[in-house]
């Protein structure tokens, strides 16, 4: 239960860092609805992309792990059309609602990029420093 805290905590940092940082990326909330969306991404990192990636894993293979990028910036994107239904506030460019385009695809990117460099970061300080 701890652990899920944590990674719960993880992923708000993450996002925050992510909302501030990354142009295109939005979020209009409270911060009760910025925990919500937390979760909601913990959740489908957690359940939905453990089964993308075993479905991907020979076109992974065969492309060196670039899939992988791929699925994050998936992830990230079902994460805000998960959010957009909830109106927790999360937007990625012009999305959602309305037509995937290159800025919502960019941002997508971004922000997957940074929660990834986020996350390794925090994962790196509680590996060094054990109680954190």
């Amino acid at each position: 239960m701890a652990d899920l805290l944590v990674r719960v905590i993880i992923n708000a940092i993450a996002l925050v860092a992510a909302i501030k940082f990354v142009p295109g990326a939005a979020f209009t909330g409270d911060i009760w609805k910025l925990a919500l969306l937390a979760i909601v991404f913990g959740l489908v990192n957690a359940y939905l992309r453990p089964i993308v990636k075993l479905l991907s894993l020979p076109l992974n293979l065969v492309t060196f792990g670039l899939v992988g990028l791929v699925i994050n910036i998936a992830m990230v994107m079902v994460s805000a059309a998960i959010s957009d239904n909830l109106n927790l506030g999360f937007t990625l460019g012009s999305w959602p609602p309305g037509a995937i385009e290159l800025d919502t695809l960019i941002a997508a990117f971004l922000v997957s990029l940074l929660i990834s460099v986020v996350s390794a970061l925090v994962a790196l300080v509680r590996k060094l420093a054990p109680g954190i």
